[in-house]
C-alpha cells in the first residue's frame, strides 16, 4: 500500500465521529482486554497461599532431566542452601499439555516424584491451555491426529482455530465445554495421582483471538457463545486453580501477574493467583547495559523477552500496586548464557524481600560451581527469606481478609514496604552506592540497627555485596523461624521456637498466623519511660524474644515471676539485645524494668 493511500485511510479513521471511535475502542480493546465493567468485577482478594510456596523455589531450563534435578538438589542440600519447591518447566511431557511424563527425560516418574516428596520437596509442573498439532522440542512433535480428535469433538474454542506460539502451533482448550473439561481432567489425572503440588500456568491464554483476514480479532466462539480474550484468560486461571484445590487442599498455581505493557489489568485474576511471577527477563541489569560476561544467545523467550533486572522490579511493583500479593521473578533472569555474579547476588537479595523466591531459568544454577562469594551470600539470603516466612504469611492472611498486600510501593526509586515494618530500597544497577528515601518516622538499618535514622530523609550510602538496603520501622515486631546461624540472629538452638525481633516504641502489636492450626498469636508491646510490657494472647508458642534495649535491664518478669539472668535470659551488649527464651507460660505477660 502506498504512503498516499495509508494517509487517506488514517484521515478517514480520524474523521469518524467521536462516539463511533469510542465504540470501536470499547468493543475492540476495552471489552475483550479488560472485561466488563473494566476491572470492577474481575478481581477478588488474594487466596491463602500455603506456607510451602513462600519458601525457596529452584529450577533449571537448560537440561530438563531428572538426573540434573537430582544433582542440583543434592548439591543444594550438601551446601546447606534451602529449597522447598522444584519446578519442572517445559518440556517434561511427551508433547505439550498431553500430561504424559516423557520417561526419556524423567524415568520411572511415579517413583521419582514419590522420592522427591519423601524428602520434603514440593513439585510444580509447567502447562498452558494449548492443544498442539505441532510441539516444538518435544519427543512427539507432529500431533495432527491428536489435535484433530480434540477439534472434531468440539473440545477446542473457535472450531479449532490454530495460532503459532513459542512452543509450536495449536488451538485453545475450551474451558466452557463440560465434555472438554472432562477429557482435559482425565489427561491431567495421572500427574495429580503422582502428588504434584501446583501448575506453572504459562501465559499463552493472552493470545486467544481469531482473525478477519490478517487482522486479529480478540474474540472467539466457545461452547457457551462468543468469548473475549479476557473471559478466556479468567476461565483458564480460575478453572486450573480450583480443580487443583479439589485434588490437593494446598495446591497452588504460579501465574503471571503483570509484565511489560501487556495486560495492564493483570494476567490472572487476583483471587485465583496464590503465587505470581513476572518474566521473561534476560541476564542484564537493564537494556543497553554491559554484562560482566558474554550474554549468550536468547533461549525460549516468549513474546520477545524483556529488558532485565530493572524491568523485573518495575513489573513486581506494578503488580503489587494492582493488588497481587505474592510476586517474584526468575532470580538473575530467565534467559541468556553466563550470569554476571553481582547480578545474581543483587537479584537474590531483592527476591529475599519478595513473596516468591524463584531461583531458576537458563544459566548455571549450581552455586558451588560459580564462586565462593556468590554461594555464601545467596545461601545467607535464601535462609533469611525462609526465616521471614512467619512475617510473610501473616501478610498473606491480612491480604486475604481484605487488608494490605505484602509489597506496597512508596516514594523513592523502586522503594516499597515489605509488610508493615520493613522498607526496601532495591539496588537496581551495578553500583555499590544507592540512594535511599525514608518517610516520616524513626528507622533502623537491618545490618546495623544500633542507630535511629529520623525521617523524612534522603541520603546516599554504599552497600557492600554482603548487605542490602533494608530499613526497620521503629516499633516493629518481626516474627521469624530460625534454624541456622547464617543471618546471625540465631542458630540451630532456635529451631522449634518463634523468634520475635522487637523494637519498642510506645504501643505496638503484631498478629502471627499459624497455618497448621488456623489459629494466631497476638503480641502487644507497651513502652513507658522506665518499663516495657509485652503481652501474648492466643495460641501459646515457645518463643525467643530479641528485644532492642540500650542497656541491661534491672529485672525481667514473666507472669509476675522473676526470671533468672543467664538461665532464662541474657543481655547482648554488643548488639543491644535482651534475649529471652521461653518454653512455656501461663498468661504470657512480660514486665521489663529498664
Amino acid at each position: 500500500m502506498s504512503e498516499k493511500k495509508r494517509s487517506k485511510r488514517l484521515i478517514l479513521f480520524l474523521g469518524l465521529p467521536v462516539g463511533l471511535l469510542l465504540l470501536v475502542f470499547y468493543f475492540y480493546i476495552a471489552l475483550p482486554i479488560w472485561g466488563v465493567p473494566f476491572n470492577g468485577q474481575r478481581h477478588g482478594n488474594p487466596p491463602l497461599t500455603p506456607v510451602w510456596a513462600l519458601e525457596c523455589w529452584l529450577w533449571e531450563d537448560d537440561v530438563n532431566r531428572a538426573q540434573r534435578v537430582d544433582e542440583l538438589l543434592e548439591g543444594y542440600a550438601k551446601h546447606d542452601i534451602p529449597v522447598r519447591t522444584i519446578l519442572l518447566d517445559s518440556p517434561w511431557s511427551t508433547r505439550y499439555n498431553d500430561f504424559q511424563v516423557d520417561e526419556n527425560l524423567y524415568p520411572e516418574p511415579e517413583a521419582w516424584f514419590n522420592k522427591l516428596q519423601d524428602k520434603g520437596y514440593r513439585v510444580v509442573l509447567w502447562m498452558t491451555p494449548m492443544v498442539n498439532s505441532y510441539s516444538k522440542g518435544t519427543r512427539v512433535e507432529e500431533s495432527e491426529p491428536w489435535f484433530n480428535s480434540a477439534r472434531d469433538k468440539n473440545f477446542l474454542a473457535g472450531n479449532g482455530h490454530q495460532i503459532n506460539w513459542w512452543k509450536g502451533r495449536g488451538g485453545f482448550m475450551d474451558y466452557s465445554n463440560p465434555e472438554a473439561l472432562k477429557w482435559w481432567r482425565g489427561l491431567q489425572q495421572k500427574v495429580f495421582d503422582y502428588g504434584i503440588d501446583g501448575w506453572k500456568l504459562d501465559g499463552s491464554a493472552t493470545l486467544f483471538s481469531s482473525k478477519t483476514g490478517p487482522v486479529p480479532i480478540p474474540y472467539m466462539r466457545s461452547h457457551k457463545g462468543i468469548s473475549t480474550t479476557r473471559n478466556y484468560m479468567d476461565l483458564y486461571y480460575r478453572q486450573e486453580y480450583l480443580h487443583g484445590l479439589e485434588q490437593n487442599p494446598e495446591f497452588i498455581t504460579l501465574s503471571r501477574s503483570m509484565d511489560r505493557g501487556f495486560h495492564p489489568e493483570g494476567f490472572a485474576p487476583i483471587d485465583a493467583s496464590p503465587v505470581n511471577w513476572v518474566g521473561d527477563q534476560e541476564h542484564h541489569w537493564k537494556a543497553g547495559s554491559h554484562s560482566e560476561e558474554p550474554e549468550g544467545e536468547k533461549k525460549d523467550i516468549a513474546l520477545k523477552g524483556v529488558e532485565g533486572f530493572e524491568s523485573a522490579i518495575e513489573s513486581i511493583l506494578k503488580s503489587a500496586k494492582t493488588g497481587y500479593s505474592i510476586i517474584g521473578s526468575d532470580i538473575a533472569g530467565f534467559s541468556g548464557g553466563a550470569i554476571p555474579p553481582r547480578l545474581y547476588i543483587r537479584w537474590a537479595q531483592f527476591s529475599t524481600f519478595c513473596g516468591l523466591f524463584l531461583n531458576g531459568g537458563h544459566g548455571e544454577r549450581a552455586l558451588w560451581k560459580r564462586g565462593k562469594q556468590e554461594l555464601e551470600i545467596i545461601r545467607e539470603y535464601s535462609w533469611l527469606h525462609t526465616e521471614l516466612v512467619p512475617y510473610i504469611y501473616s501478610s498473606v492472611v491480612e491480604a486475604h481478609n481484605g487488608g494490605n498486600v505484602l509489597q506496597r510501593p512508596v516514594k523513592g526509586k523502586y522503594h516499597y514496604m515489605f509488610g508493615d515494618n520493613l522498607l526496601i530500597a532495591p539496588i537496581y544497577k551495578d553500583e555499590v552506592k544507592n540512594r535511599v528515601r525514608l518517610p516520616k518516622g524513626n528507622w533502623r538499618y537491618w545490618f546495623d540497627d544500633q542507630k535511629i535514622i529520623k525521617g523524612p530523609v534522603t541520603f546516599e550510602r554504599d552497600f557492600p555485596l554482603e548487605e542490602y538496603p533494608v530499613y526497620i520501622r521503629e516499633g516493629a515486631i518481626i516474627p521469624m523461624h530460625i534454624e541456622r546461624p547464617y543471618t546471625r540472629i540465631g542458630d540451630e538452638n532456635s529451631r522449634g521456637y518463634l523468634t520475635l525481633r522487637i523494637y519498642p516504641d510506645g504501643n505496638n502489636g503484631f498478629t502471627v498466623h499459624h497455618p497448621e492450626s488456623g489459629t494466631n498469636t497476638s503480641i502487644m508491646v507497651k513502652e513507658t519511660e522506665g518499663t516495657i510490657k509485652i503481652h501474648f494472647e492466643g495460641e501459646k508458642q515457645p518463643h525467643i524474644l530479641h528485644l532492642h534495649l540500650s542497656s541491661k535491664p534491672q529485672k525481667v518478669e514473666l507472669d509476675n515471676q522473676l526470671l533468672s539472668y543467664s538461665n532464662d535470659y541474657h543481655f547482648d551488649a554488643e548488639q543491644s539485645k535482651l534475649i529471652i527464651k521461653t518454653d512455656g507460660y501461663s498468661i504470657g505477660e512480660y514486665t521489663i524494668l529498664k
